[in-house]
Order: C-alpha cells, then sequence, then structure tokens
C-alpha cells in the first residue's frame, strides 16, 4: 500500500512536466494511472471479503496490512489497513477519479498553460484521499485529512484572476481547516485514553467510555461534519462551485466531502453508543437534509443545484451511516456509492453544458434535450438514480435506507418515527429537486407571462459543436454503473457485508436487509412510492418557479460566517493598533510582560512551592560577582549615557561567565566572554547611527517601571528553574553523556562532544541560522552587493579616510594640531598596519597599531588552537571562531575599513557559505561508508616524529563551525563598521559644504 501511494505522489510531481510534453493528453495518463490503482483495489477482494473485521491486523485471516515504524517514541506508525470499508472507498476513489482524468482530457483547451498544475493537484488529491482511507495510525489518518484541505483549497481556486474562486477557497480552508484541527485533539485524546494510535486495536476493543470519550468524539465529528458541509458548515460548499467542473464532479460528489461520511462509518462500531453520537450525526445530519434539499429547489443555477443537492445528501448520509445498525451500515455504504456515481456524471453533464453553451442558468436553456438526445438518456439516468427510481442503484440503495431508518422508529418510538417523518420530507423534496435540474437543463422553456411573447418557446439553446465520444464517456459510464449495480447488486452486498457485521441489528427478530431491486410489496415500498407522489406536487408547485425564501437573511449560515470573520480582522487590528506602535521599547515590553505573567500565573494557581533548601552561594567570589551582576543592571538602568549603559550590560554578561568558571564550566566561561566582548563592539558600532539624543527621551519613571519589570522577569525566571529542578522525576539526559562523549565521541571535553556529535543537528540548525540572520543583517545596510570587487590598497590615498575638513578649512589652532599629529603619524618609514597610512593623521593612534600588531598573529594562533583543542580541552569552533572574530575587530577598530579588508580579502558570504559546506560534508560523508549521517569516526595515527595521534572526524565539523562564525563577525563588522563609516563621512562632508578637495569614498569601493 506505501509503495502504491508513493508511486500515486511521484506521479503527481511528475505531472507538469508531462503535461509540457504531452499537452491534454496528459490525462490519459493520469487515468490510466489510477485506472491500474482501481484494479490494484479489485484484486485486494478476495482477501477482504474473507476476512474477519476483528481478526488481529497482518495475520492470515486479518485484512491487509502493513505497519513501518516513523517515531517510535511518540507510537507513531506508518500503519495502512484495507478492510471492507477501506476497499469500498478506495474503489470509489480510483474508479472515479480515473473517469474524471479522462473527462479532462476534453474539458481544458489543447494547451492551455495552467492545466498541468491543476492536473498534478487532482491527481495528488486521489493520492492524499487513497491515504486517508487506508490510514490504521490516528496522526497518519490526519495528515493526509489536511493535504486534502491543502490540495482543495489550491483547486477551488484554480481560476486566482477571480475573486469570487478566491474567496471561496478561503472559506473553505477555513472552515474545514477549523474542524481538521479540533478533529486532531479529539483523535490524540482518543489515542491517549486507549494506549495507541491504531484505529483497529481502538475499535477491537471499544471498552472506553465516560466524559472524556464523550468529548473526544464530539471534537471528532466536529471534524467530520465540517468535511462534509453539514450545518451549520453547509455554505462553504456551494461556494466552491466556483472551481472547475471537474473538481466538483471529483472532490464534491465521489472524494472530499465522503471524507466526514468516513470518518463517522469508520469511528461508529465503537462509538455509536456514545453520549452526543446521535444529535451530533443524525439529528444535524437531518436538519442538513432539508435545508440542502429546500435550497435546491430555489437555485437558478443548474450546478448550485447539484452543489445544495450534494449538501442535503450529505447530511443524508452521514444520517444513516451514524444509526449505529447492522441494516443501516450496509445501506450507507450502498448509498454512498449510489452517490458517488450519479452525482459525479451529473457535475460531468453541467460541465459538457457549460462548456458547450457558455451558460447555466436554468431560465435561458432551452431545447438542449431535443438536439442532444445522448446527453439526455445519460442525464436522465442519473437524475433518476438520484431521485431514487427504479430500476437503478440509487432505488436499491434508498430502499435498504429506509428499511433501515423503518426498522430503527420501530424499535425506538417517537424519536425514530419523528426522523423516519423527516426521511421522508427531506426524500420527496430530493425528487423535487433532480426533476428542477431535468426541467432545468433540457427541458424547452416559454416565455413568462409579461413578456412580449408570453407563451412562445424560448429559442433553442445552441451548442458550440457536438460533444465528442470521449467527452461524453466518464458520465456514461457511471450512469451505467448505477443501471449494472440495480440489477446486480449481490457484488456489493457481499463486499460491505464484513463492515456491516460489526454492528448489532437494531431489533434482533427481525431478519437482516439485503440489497435488491425488489424486496416485494412492503411498507417501505409504499414509503418509496410517498416520496414520488410528494416529490412530484413539490416540483410542480415549487420547483418551475423556484421556491421562496423561508428563512431570514440575519440567521444565514454564510452571512454568520462572514461577519465573523469580520468581526475577527477587527478585533486583530484593534490588538495590531495597541501592541505594534512601532515602538522596539514598547515591544520588548510586551514580551517582557507576557514571559513574566504567564509562568507567575501558573505557578500561582497551580500550587507549587519553592524549594526550602537553597543555596545562595557555595564561595565569597560568587557573592562578589553576584554584586557586579547587579550593579551592572542598575547601572545600564541610571546609565546618563548610552554608551555607558552598554558597558553596564556587558559588564553583566562578564560577571555571569565568571560564574560559570566558578561553577567548574570553563567552555561557557570562555564562550560567553567572548560573546559579551563581540556583543559590545556591535552595540557601539550600531549606536552611531542613533539620534544622540535618543537616550535622554526617557522619563525616570519609565526606567523605574523597566527596571522593575526586569527584576520580576528575573525573579519569576529563577523561581521557575527552582521549582523545575525540585521537580525532577526522571533522571537527565546528560548523565549518559559523559562515557558517551569519550567512548562514542572519542573525546575528554563533554561540551564539545556534544555540540559536534552527541546533539550535532542541533548545531548545525544555530549555524545555520547565524549565517541567515548574517545576510539579514547585511540586506539591511547594503544598498548593493555586499561583495563587490574592492580596488588594491596602493590606490586608496594616504591620510584621506576620516578627513572632513580640507587644510584650507581648518583655523590656524586647528592647522597646527594636525601638522603635529600628521608628523607623529609618519616617523616611521613602515606603517605599523597596512592601511595604516589611509587613516586621517589626527584619527591614528600608533599604541594601539603597535599593539594590534603585536597582538594578532598570537590572537589568530590561539584561536587555531582552541579549535583544534576544542573536543578534549576548553574550547571548540564557536570559542575559536569568535576569538578570531575578535582579532579582526582589533584590525577594524585600529586600522579603520582598510586594514579589515586587508586583514581578511575574502567575502564574508563565501566564509559562511564554505563553513555551512564543511559542516555538511561531515555529516554526508559517513553515508558512503555505510554509517549514520554525522557519525564520527576516529583515526589513529603513528606518526615517526609527531607520535601518535587520534583524528575524530567530528573536528572537520568543527571548522565548519569556526568559518561560519568568523564570517559572521566579519559581515557585522563589514555592514555596522564599514558600510556606516562611509556613509557618515560623505553626510560630514555634505553638511560641511566642503567636499571638494577630499577624496570621494565612493570611487574607491567600499570594504564590504
Amino acid at each position: 500500500m506505501l509503495i502504491v501511494l508513493a508511486v500515486l505522489f511521484a506521479v503527481s510531481l511528475a505531472a507538469p512536466l508531462m503535461y509540457s510534453w504531452w499537452g491534454r493528453s496528459t490525462f490519459y495518463v493520469l487515468a490510466g494511472v489510477l485506472t491500474g490503482a482501481f484494479i490494484w483495489g479489485l484484486a485486494h477482494i478476495p482477501y477482504v471479503v474473507e476476512a474477519e473485521q476483528s481478526a488481529p491486523l497482518g495475520t492470515a485471516d486479518g485484512p491487509p496490512g502493513e505497519v513501518f515504524e516513523w517515531i517510535p517514541q511518540l507510537g507513531v506508525e506508518l500503519a495502512f489497513r484495507m478492510d471492507a470499508l477501506s476497499l469500498v472507498l478506495s474503489l470509489l476513489i480510483s474508479g472515479v477519479g480515473a473517469l474524471v482524468m479522462l473527462y479532462c482530457a476534453r474539458y481544458f483547451a489543447p494547451r492551455e498553460t495552467t492545466a498541468g498544475a491543476f492536473a498534478a493537484q487532482l491527481f495528488a488529491f486521489a493520492a492524499a484521499m487513497l491515504g486517508l482511507v487506508l490510514s490504521d495510525d490516528l496522526v497518519m489518518l490526519f495528515i493526509f485529512w489536511e493535504l486534502t484541505t491543502i490540495l482543495s483549497f489550491l483547486l477551488i481556486g484554480y481560476s486566482a484572476h477571480r475573486i469570487f474562486a478566491r474567496r471561496s477557497a478561503i472559506q473553505a480552508l477555513i472552515v474545514t481547516t477549523f474542524g481538521g484541527l479540533a478533529m486532531l485533539v479529539g483523535l490524540l485524546w482518543i489515542g491517549q485514553l486507549a494506549g495507541s494510535y491504531r484505529l483497529s486495536e481502538i475499535l477491537a476493543h471499544p471498552e472506553l467510555s465516560g466524559t472524556a470519550v464523550d468529548l473526544a468524539v464530539v471534537l471528532i465529528l466536529i471534524g467530520a461534519i465540517s468535511k462534509s458541509a453539514l450545518v451549520p458548515f453547509h455554505f462553504w460548499l456551494p461556494a466552491a462551485m466556483a472551481a472547475p467542473t471537474p473538481v466538483s464532479a471529483y472532490l464534491h460528489a465521489a472524494a472530499m466531502v465522503k471524507a466526514g461520511v468516513y470518518l463517522v462509518a469508520r469511528f461508529a462500531p465503537g462509538f455509536h453508543d456514545t453520549t452526543y453520537w446521535f444529535g451530533l450525526t443524525v439529528l444535524l445530519g437531518l436538519a442538513t437534509m432539508l435545508i440542502g434539499a429546500y435550497r435546491a429547489l430555489r437555485q437558478t443555477d443548474i450546478k448550485l443545484v447539484l452543489a445544495y443537492g450534494t449538501v442535503s445528501q450529505l447530511g443524508f448520509l452521514i444520517m444513516v451511516n451514524g444509526l449505529g445498525t447492522r441494516d443501516a451500515a450496509l445501506a450507507g455504504i450502498a448509498m454512498l456509492l449510489a452517490h458517488g456515481l450519479f452525482k459525479a456524471a451529473l457535475f460531468m453533464i453541467v460541465g459538457i453544458i457549460d462548456h458547450k453553451t457558455g451558460t447555466r442558468d436554468l431560465r435561458t436553456l432551452s431545447g438542449i434535450g431535443c438536439n442532444q438526445r445522448p446527453l439526455l438518456i445519460v442525464a436522465i439516468i442519473a437524475t433518476a438514480s438520484m431521485a431514487g427510481l427504479p430500476p437503478l442503484f440509487g432505488f436499491v440503495a434508498k430502499e435498504v435506507v429506509f428499511e433501515s431508518f423503518y426498522g430503527y422508529a420501530e424499535v425506538n418510538g417517537s424519536l425514530g418515527w419523528a426522523v423516519m417523518a423527516g426521511v421522508i420530507l427531506a426524500s420527496a423534496l430530493t425528487v423535487g429537486y433532480s426533476a428542477r435540474f431535468l426541467w432545468g437543463a433540457f427541458a424547452t422553456k416559454r416565455h413568462p407571462a409579461g413578456h412580449e411573447n408570453a407563451g412562445q418557446p424560448l429559442p433553442v439553446t445552441e451548442f458550440h459543436g457536438k460533444p465528442d465520444a470521449v467527452f461524453l464517456a466518464a458520465p456514461a459510464i457511471l450512469a451505467a454503473g448505477t443501471l449494472l449495480f440495480a440489477v446486480l447488486p449481490l457484488p456489493i452486498e457481499h463486499l460491505v457485508e464484513p463492515f456491516a457485521e460489526l454492528f448489532q441489528p437494531a431489533d434482533p427478530d427481525i431478519a437482516p436487509t439485503y440489497l435488491a431491486l425488489w424486496h416485494g410489496f412492503t411498507p417501505v415500498l409504499g414509503l418509496s412510492v410517498l416520496t414520488w407522489a410528494l416529490g412530484a406536487a413539490a416540483f410542480w408547485l415549487l420547483g418551475r418557479r423556484g421556491a421562496p425564501g423561508l428563512v431570514p437573511k440575519e440567521v444565514d449560515a454564510e452571512r454568520a460566517y462572514r461577519y465573523s470573520i469580520r468581526t475577527l480582522d477587527d478585533f486583530a487590528g484593534w490588538v495590531t493598533s495597541k501592541t505594534q506602535r512601532g515602538s522596539l521599547g514598547w515591544y520588548l515590553f510586551i514580551i517582557v510582560a507576557v514571559a513574566t505573567a504567564t509562568p507567575a500565573g501558573v505557578i500561582a494557581f497551580t500550587g507549587h512551592t519553592v524549594p526550602e533548601h537553597i543555596i545562595l552561594a557555595e564561595e565569597p567570589m560568587q557573592v562578589v560577582l553576584a554584586a557586579v551582576i547587579i550593579a551592572g543592571g542598575l547601572g545600564a538602568v541610571w546609565a546618563p549615557k548610552r554608551f555607558m549603559a552598554v558597558l553596564m550590560v556587558s559588564l553583566c554578561g562578564w560577571g555571569i561567565a565568571g560564574q560559570f568558571a566558578l561553577q567548574g564550566a570553563p567552555d561557557l566561561a570562555l564562550t560567553l566572554l567572548l560573546v559579551e566582548s563581540i556583543i559590545l563592539v556591535v552595540f557601539v558600532l550600531a549606536l552611531r547611527t542613533l539620534p544622540a539624543g535618543i537616550w535622554t527621551q526617557n522619563a525616570a519613571r519609565q526606567k523605574i517601571g523597566r527596571a522593575l519589570l526586569g527584576a520580576a522577569f528575573g525573579l519569576v525566571v529563577m523561581i521557575a528553574v527552582a521549582i523545575s529542578m525540585d521537580r525532577r522525576t526522571a533522571e537527565p539526559v546528560s548523565v549518559e553523556y559523559p562515557w558517551m562523549s569519550y567512548e562514542i565521541g572519542h573525546g575528554a571535553n563533554i561540551v564539545n562532544v556534544t555540540l559536534v556529535d552527541i546533539r550535532v543537528w542541533d548545531t548545525f540548525g544555530e549555524i545555520t541560522v547565524l549565517a541567515a540572520a548574517a545576510t539579514g543583517v547585511a540586506s539591511l545596510i547594503f544598498v548593493k552587493r555586499r561583495d563587490v570587487q574592492r580596488r588594491a590598497l596602493h590606490e586608496v590615498p594616504t591620510g584621506s579616510v576620516g578627513r572632513v575638513l580640507s587644510d584650507k578649512a581648518l583655523s590656524p589652532r586647528q592647522a597646527k594640531e594636525v601638522q603635529v599629529a600628521r608628523s607623529f603619524a609618519t616617523v616611521a618609514r613602515e606603517a605599523w598596519l597596512v592601511a595604516g597610512r589611509t587613516l586621517a593623521p589626527e584619527h591614528r593612534s600608533i599604541v594601539f597599531e603597535v599593539v594590534t600588531r603585536l597582538m594578532f598573529h598570537a590572537i589568530i594562533l590561539l584561536s587555531v588552537y582552541l579549535l583544534l583543542a576544542g573536543h578534549n580541552t576548553p574550547g571548540g569552533g564557536f570559542a575559536g571562531g569568535l576569538l578570531a572574530g575578535l582579532a579582526f575587530v582589533l584590525r577594524y577598530l585600529a586600522g579603520g575599513r582598510y586594514e579589515l579588508e586587508a586583514a581578511i580579502p575574502f567575502s564574508a558570504g563565501a566564509l559562511m557559505g564554505w563553513g555551512l559546506a564543511v559542516a555538511c560534508f561531515t555529516g554526508v560523508l559517513p553515508l558512503f561508508a555505510g554509517g549514520q549521517a554525522f557519525q564520527s569516526f576516529i583515526v589513529d595515527l603513528d606518526l615517526p616524529v609527531l607520535g601518535e595521534h587520534h583524528l575524530v572526524s567530528s573536528v572537520l565539523f568543527d571548522v565548519g563551525v569556526y568559518l561560519v562564525v568568523v564570517g559572521l563577525i566579519v559581515d557585522v563588522l563589514r555592514s555596522l563598521g564599514s558600510e556606516i563609516d562611509v556613509r557618515s563621512e560623505q553626510e560630514s562632508r555634505a553638511s560641511s559644504g566642503t567636499g571638494h578637495g577630499v577624496h570621494s569614498q565612493t570611487s574607491l569601493g567600499v570594504a564590504r
């Protein structure tokens, strides 16, 4: 089964390519593939019919099944099962699907550009529906369920240029997704209560009961009634008729809307006795049947007549499949098959009429039956089957439905008879709208009273070309099926009987019903005759003119939906206006306030207590560092300048790094120390772009409020962590890390081995996020590409960078100071830094340049040491990369942007890209050796001079991390440093008006 589904999805992916080759002939290929799936289903009939529904899955006597492990920790499996119910639906989905594909080969124009995507989506929908009915795992069932929702959204919105199609697609998506999410909660709830997510196991032992089960079943049924368009969700299905006719013929007659019916039928054996089942299936189905049938009598669009008729009959199907008796189960599946046959055929007939005449308005269609006899014959057969007339399969199925409701009424008294009366009335209305459809599409109409030609026949509606045999073949085959199964219903009964045997009869003293064209002169036959008579009267009185509206518009379900969506939009707009003010401080306030109030509320209302034994400090130095951290926090609040505030925040970080070091976590301490140092520089660079007076705009009361909120957040987090640690019941996973690091990861540094081996997927995701974040920052700063070619450094004029005023514009005092600085900066023949002479002399610091020249290479070597030694000692790719980044920070601060370019003349994006590539390579390489992704291996070398060495492959992953971190820091320096330097100098020159005589930076190429 899994192979069949995989093949179907693969074909759907290839459909657009096939369409580009073969055009609409691709639909013949797709029809052939679905025909193969139909034959595959037929081949399973002998095995399914002989199987017992209660037999264990996968045994010789049980239904065919397949189980593959997927998420064993959660009990989720790729489990598929072919029982009688699944087989019937599989045959309906694949058989009708093949005919719809055949129909599409003539419905679309020879080279319609968008039909390739349509073919892929429609075929993928067929595969998703097959997966849904074959799934024996609750989670898999939901996944396929949502796939059908997404694909139906795409198919309904096929005509995306039409606002009505877009609106209808969104409406269907919202309604069915709402039901799907409710169903997901119910499925997971049932799975937890049953102790298994396997459907066959849950239904084989239906001992579940209680309020929890009742509520879970209600949630599942909400998904079913929303998918099958029952009241109050019935409005989305008629609106979905904006989709092309093949979509209506398949999704809304034979496939998608049947998903809710299937769900009811699937859960009925185990849960039809729950508290709310009867009300949500039988009573709600009856209301839907009556409302849909009556509204079908009011429509003037023949496609909408069928649409509301579909709503009515979906209520009928939900009713009978939810009744929970043996006769109802047999009748429900038979009616489901009959409905799929005649309704798909009728939608195809509507498509032919619309395709050939350009209209579906029954008020203008006239005389088609006289000129299109083959189409009329097919329509009469399908319509008569919909009305439940003999000798058609619709009549056979309706008879057993009436038998099941009649038996139920005899057992349950007044309630049962009331339901029976409602079914009779709705069935009569079905006969009425069936006649309205046939009359509206094919009959010769006359001009209404008041017209100048009143009483005269309307002009005959012309067909633009006669429908060919291929176009008419699909509905004709479906109509022939309704005739064939009426005469030979026994194969259908044998196929459905194993499923029906799962239910108890309504009355054990009454013989079970059976599928047959003739049951004799019975009360049920009399009821059928009554429905035909009432239906004829309904058509004569209401069907020809259109039934009047009986329900006020104020209680219309679609109006309620639109009002709800509009109210939700207004509320969202109000919330957005209150929270999204464009103020970063306000955003942070909301985030921190919610992060404080939520856990505080949980702690307060769940009765948690803080542990009694709390150690404030283990040694005096921790108290000192705590005081430093608190002082840094208070200093950040009351700092008179923003640079001082940033420095105080960094002081907090350094203090926390010290706490890590005292707690025996040197790796964390080293990494945090380097991170805080880098962040301090980045903050300072970023602050240069903010207005100078922004820091003084905050009132004292705002600072106090923010300080109190920050303190409350820290306190709540401390309490939550303390409570969590005190409530631990399971053994921490970290207990296994020491031996795993040494024996499996071949390293003595647990932190580094965890990052590059045990939890390497987390680290790989983190460096990917780092690269994405750097790209985002660069894209906000750079207008042009950040990796454009720069000119050589010897082309940079000496002493120009940072110059704003020319020598002539300086005052005598300023000119003397500049001359002193220039003579000091040009004493040595060779500059201490490569690009040192590019700086204006007044901006140079020889001491800084000397220190940078002495320290840079030593820092780089130390970073490489941390990289290579981190597997066994403190260090690693993160720490090494951060330290190397600090070295480049020194070069930038000492020599400016050209010095940074000279220090690392590579693209930062390329560095990050190569880092990710190296990390990917270490993950893929073990696969070629038969291992798992990112599996580490060790190579022992005995070198003559260097001695024994143990090389671990995960160190190569650390190299990738190193390159990504270095690239990130360089990218930030070029973004927030070099680029802003250029813009600041240009703005200064523009404001001073002395741009002439000073070298233009824009002509040099920026060190990006």
